[in-house]
């Protein structure tokens, strides 16, 4: 009797657990936004990937920095269609160079922080996160699927901000059987599925929003994560970043 007493305790401490809402938030300290562009058709990005998945094993991991995939769509004419590409991601490369004065886009590429960024294969660990404050940003959620956010910069009177998410997934496999990456079994992590915006509304001293990100029915196998970071008004580079694994499932435990 006391032994199910016991497991009744234990059933409820973990109902209770998995209803408890989930929090991401960083300090004040600029926490780095890892941008790479990368497509299945390029025979030169797995390289990039590869790196990239090795941020998985790094102890900074969301706490000072945070990776996302971006998969391009302009290779998909050239003998094989990536599947987790996107033209939305496409532009949002093209907004970059805009801003850069770049004449081209190319793949792999990497964004930190918002600057073009060409030494990461010199990086033996990870980018970490900047001595300068720049405010904190914390995200909650209840299921996972809507948020609230709040992002309290370190220095008031700085004019709007907006609020940008990433759902992300890691662990996807793909067996390449066309254009130049032609008989590769190819492995993405911190892969994008969807990309949202939206502006904060001030009040205090800082700025609140709220947004919806399901993963859907279609949602690929795979670990899935939130990428949040926040902007000024019309720029693309991040202010502050912050994200994490969601856990669905024991699985994924």
């Amino acid at each position: 009797m006391i032994l199910v007493r016991y497991m009744i305790l234990g059933v409820l401490a973990t109902i209770a657990a998995n209803a408890a809402p989930i929090q991401f938030q960083s300090s004040e300290r600029r926490v780095a936004l890892v941008e790479l562009y990368t497509s299945e058709g390029c025979s030169s990005c797995p390289p990039a990937e590869s790196w990239l998945s090795s941020l998985k094993e790094k102890p900074g991991l969301w706490s000072e920095f945070v990776p996302i995939a971006f998969h391009v769509d302009y290779w998909n004419n050239l003998g094989w269609r990536d599947k987790w590409s996107s033209k939305e991601y496409s532009d949002r490369q093209r907004d970059y160079a805009e801003v850069w004065h770049s004449d081209n886009i190319y793949t792999p590429a990497f964004v930190l922080n918002g600057m073009e960024w060409h030494n990461w294969f010199e990086l033996r660990g990870a980018p970490g996160v900047s001595e300068s404050k720049t405010g904190i940003l914390k995200v909650t959620s209840e299921d996972t699927n809507h948020w609230e956010v709040s992002f309290i910069p370190a220095e008031a009177g700085k004019g709007a901000y907006e609020v940008n998410a990433a759902l992300l997934v890691s662990g996807l496999g793909s067996d390449v059987k066309a254009g130049e990456n032609t008989g590769r079994h190819l492995q993405h992590d911190f892969a994008v599925l969807k990309l949202i915006k939206q502006p904060l509304t001030g009040k205090d001293n800082g700025f609140l929003g709220v947004f919806t990100m399901a993963a859907g029915q279609n949602a690929p196998e795979g670990r899935l994560a939130l990428a949040v970071w926040a902007t000024r008004s019309g720029s693309l580079e991040s202010v502050q970043t912050v994200g994490g694994w969601l856990v669905t499932s024991e699985k994924e435990k």
